[in-house]
């Protein structure tokens, strides 16, 4: 048999741990017999956790961790201090080339501040960013960066671009991914400082298909597959993207349960509701990459249940096969060598 696409689990990480995440553990292993699973965390909770299922045990291992991060605690301290926690050694197999990937729904800014000083970044990435994917009218589009780096150079946006780029046409299957720059307007010579700075250096990039600028209402739309900001822009994007979405999905609820004509319309309705609803699932695609490490780490939503667990490690199955962290490198040097 081929050899195991090893993945780390952070069992104790996040709102609905360790319960839908060690549900979602054995969702992928039960999916793919080609990963393994190791789960970090207190060994005697996992091991109970783990009796109500069944599963090809040399799937798992368990990796006894006694700590574990807080969602409120100071990211760097933590990472620092807390040496025996889920998240530090699972991050600490990544680095050592016992694990190829760790995924975690604990602290944002533990796993942010681990992926960067454990598992550490490419050689040539400035800086590792984070790349969610977002449901669109027309498929998927990457936004990069939502998290990782809220201070961005031109630099950073022009490599986040060319990551991106590598991620959507090996991972998604898209042959030459639209490149845009979120701004306040279609025009060029719109937008802050950063985005004027950063356009003409995304135009220049022969290896990327850069369209221009894209708006925030153009997102949903599809028009663009790999979108490009900062992460203060990413992030509210992305909090927006999740409120609206969610508002939306109640009001039209609360519309039909208003009235018998609104139950009757909603019941026959419901299919078709419920096909759109999943395609705009983020259950559906995992966790957000942290691109440009050395080893892959996904970070997913602090409230997460089983299937975006489950999603979160069978993704890691095709960055491994795809060797996205070859080619980001490939990519990168590209860049530097036209400089030259």
């Amino acid at each position: 048999m081929a050899e195991y696409v090893k993945v780390v689990v952070d069992a104790m990480g996040g709102d609905n741990a360790p319960v839908e995440i060690i549900k979602g553990a054995v969702g992928a292993i039960n999916a793919n017999d080609t990963v393994k699973v190791l789960l970090t965390g207190k060994q005697e909770v996992i091991e109970e956790e783990l009796k109500q299922y069944e599963y090809n045990k040399e799937q798992v291992e368990i990796v006894d961790a006694r700590e574990v991060i807080e969602m409120a605690e100071p990211p760097v301290n933590a990472i620092r201090t807390k040496k025996d926690s889920s998240i530090v050694k699972g991050m600490g197999l990544v680095k050592e080339g016992q694990a190829d990937a760790f995924v975690s729904c604990g602290s944002t800014g533990a796993v942010l501040v681990g992926g960067q000083v454990l598992v550490g970044r490419l050689p040539g990435v400035q800086r590792p960013p984070l790349a969610p994917l977002l449901p669109t009218a027309k498929g998927m589009a990457l936004l990069i960066d939502c998290g990782a780096n809220v201070d961005a150079k031109p630099a950073y946006l022009v490599q986040f671009a060319k990551m991106g780029t590598v991620y959507m046409k090996n991972i998604m299957g898209i042959e030459n991914p639209r490149v845009g720059i979120v701004n306040n307007g279609a025009e060029e010579e719109k937008g802050n400082a950063l985005v004027k700075e950063t356009f003409p250096l995304l135009k220049a990039c022969p290896d990327i298909n850069f369209v221009g600028s894209v708006e925030a209402r153009d997102i949903p739309n599809g028009d663009v597959d790999v979108i490009v900001c900062d992460a203060f822009v990413g992030n509210v994007i992305l909090k927006l993207y999740e409120g609206v979405g969610m508002t939306l999905v109640k009001m039209i609820k609360d519309a039909m349960m208003s009235s018998t004509r609104g139950k009757i319309g909603g019941a026959l309705v419901k299919p078709s509701m419920k096909q759109v609803l999943k395609k705009f699932s983020t259950d559906e695609y995992g966790g957000a990459p942290l691109l440009g490490l050395k080893g892959l780490v996904v970070k997913s939503h602090g409230s997460s249940n089983a299937e975006e667990v489950k999603n979160s490690i069978l993704q890691c199955i095709d960055f491994k096969k795809q060797d996205i962290n070859r080619k980001i490198s490939e990519s990168l040097s590209k860049t530097e060598e036209s400089a030259e």
